[in-house]
């Protein structure tokens, strides 16, 4: 198997559509209005990648997308038209059947919990997550480099609330060395990253980490698994789920190795709702998206994104989008009429139709194609009928997503979670080890002033009785001198100690200075 048949066209339609799997890195497009046929889209292209044996990971936002784990069925109501179309478009092959799924879930409710570490996602990602300012950013990435240079592990949110909190009392110190550090800065970080933990990132932060080896799995029968993330919920925290699949892709163009030019993806990733990634991004995130974009492809990962608008994505990173499927857009207002225009040209000119009256015009679970054929050349344009799917269309039972999540290949892996002793243990150790270290030392100075309180009575008890007394009066000075004499001995034996040096930084007010 080297193609995979995306549909065809019966009267006033195209010819057969197909995308080479060894073009399916070159990344690819999926866009059209709601309703108009994305989802089966992306469902059709997930069940054809995963039987060449090419693992997928894709979000699913409304929920449908699990019914990629059952096979579809005459009952289901829709058993009639897909047939039809099947027959039209000539699909010979078609039959129902279930797919490989593994379920994950960053809160574990509908999936395996997926996780990463505070150190994992860094200081970009993360200011971009709690939208942070520059300043803000700046202060950000001082403490990332105080824990790299201390050893101070960060894995999560607690580990970096801590951090921030050793960095405000220390920042005079750390401002000789980094730049200005203020206390309104570190307050700020630390108010976003309650609102980070509010929506669930106290969940997503920690271990065990996800291990991306899970993602490349196959089953018995040689299929790719569909690795399907439960974004429901997700989706109402629109920046934890767009930095969050902007993590995973980076860390996958990190730590893959070059492959050069596959006969087919090692990975297929398909990010939904991408206008979440771009929406207010500022210049060096876009930038960091473009270069994975542009060069992941020779890892292996081919990256479709899937959205309303194309120009929902920004010229750089649509330039590099080979494989494209345009189900309708509506022109409703002049910022319509521009994009339809503009994703029009974007097409190779079939001389049988006019490009953008096909794509205001076509129909639910149709699309104007164009997929790379020989040599990596854009395909010419074509209306296409989509092929109908095999698995179930629409989301799954509770219980049947039970009994997939039960049988997964990574069960009980990552469903208990890891407290290792990290940044927020090695503070809170620090701190307490200070606190005892200052208690001694004042007990070491109330100690000290009982001795000399005792010394004072001393002097007084011998100066009284020297008054008494005249007879021997170079005796008993002679005594009084020598016991100030072995006081001030004493005392100079204790600021030798560490208790007494302790004793001489409290009375200067600089206990913690340093620390």
């Amino acid at each position: 198997m080297d193609r995979i048949f995306v549909g065809g066209g019966g009267e006033g339609y195209g010819t057969a559509q197909e995308l080479l799997l060894r073009y399916g890195n070159r990344h690819g497009l999926i866009a059209g209005a709601t309703g108009t046929g994305k989802t089966v889209t992306l469902q059709i292209l997930t069940e054809g990648f995963s039987a060449a044996g090419v693992p997928v990971f894709l979000s699913d936002v409304k929920g449908d997308l699990s019914g990629l784990a059952a096979a579809g069925s005459a009952e289901a109501g829709t058993h009639a038209p897909f047939t039809e179309r099947a027959s039209t478009i000539g699909f010979a092959d078609y039959a129902y059947q279930a797919f490989p799924v593994t379920f994950w879930d960053l809160f574990g409710e509908s999936g395996h919990p997926v996780r990463t570490t505070v150190e994992e996602m860094g200081p970009l990602l993360l200011s971009r997550l709690m939208e942070l300012t520059e300043v803000q950013e700046g202060i950000l990435n001082i403490a990332f480099r105080v824990a790299d240079e201390q050893g101070w592990p960060l894995l999560d949110l607690k580990d970096l609330q801590s951090l921030l909190v050793w960095v405000g009392e220390n920042r005079k110190d750390l401002s000789l060395r980094y730049g200005n550090i203020s206390t309104a800065s570190v307050g700020a970080i630390q108010r976003r990253l309650l609102v980070l933990e509010t929506e669930g990132g106290a969940q997503f932060f920690g271990e065990p980490a996800l291990a991306l080896d899970d993602l490349f799995l196959t089953d018995e029968a040689g299929r790719g698994r569909v690795n399907i993330l439960a974004a429901d919920k997700l989706i109402a925290s629109p920046r934890l789920y767009a930095t969050f699949l902007l993590w995973l892709l980076s860390e996958l163009f990190e730590s893959l190795p070059e492959v050069g030019d596959p006969d087919r993806p090692k990975l297929v990733f398909f990010f939904d709702e991408a206008h979440l990634l771009f929406d207010d991004a500022p210049k060096a995130l876009v930038d960091k998206v473009e270069q994975v974009a542009r060069l992941i492809r020779s890892k292996g990962v081919g990256v479709y994104f899937v959205t309303q608008n194309p120009d929902d994505v920004p010229e750089d990173v649509l330039g590099q989008l080979g494989n494209r499927v345009q189900h309708a857009l509506r022109a409703f207002t002049a910022r319509d009429r521009k994009a339809l225009k503009q994703a029009a040209e974007t097409y190779r000119d079939n001389p049988a139709f006019d490009i953008e009256q096909a794509i205001r015009e076509v129909g639910t679970g149709e699309a104007v194609t164009s997929f790379l054929v020989k040599k990596g050349m854009p395909g010419m344009a074509e209306r296409t009928l989509i092929r109908p799917p095999s698995s179930q269309l629409g989301p799954i039972a509770p219980d049947l997503r039970k009994q997939v999540m039960a049988a997964s290949p990574v069960a009980g892996r990552y469903d208990t979670t890891l407290d290792r002793e990290s940044a927020f243990e090695m503070l809170k150790a620090r701190t307490e080890a200070a606190a005892a270290e200052a208690e001694a030392a004042e007990k070491a100075e109330d100690d000290l002033s009982a001795a000399m309180r005792e010394y004072n009575s001393a002097r007084r008890y011998s100066g009284t009785r020297v008054g008494r007394s005249t007879s021997t009066p170079t005796r008993r000075s002679s005594r009084s001198d020598s016991v100030a004499e072995a006081f001030a001995k004493s005392f100079a034996r204790q600021l030798g100690t560490k208790s007494g040096q302790a004793v001489v930084r409290g009375i200067l007010g600089g206990l913690f200075k340093g620390r």
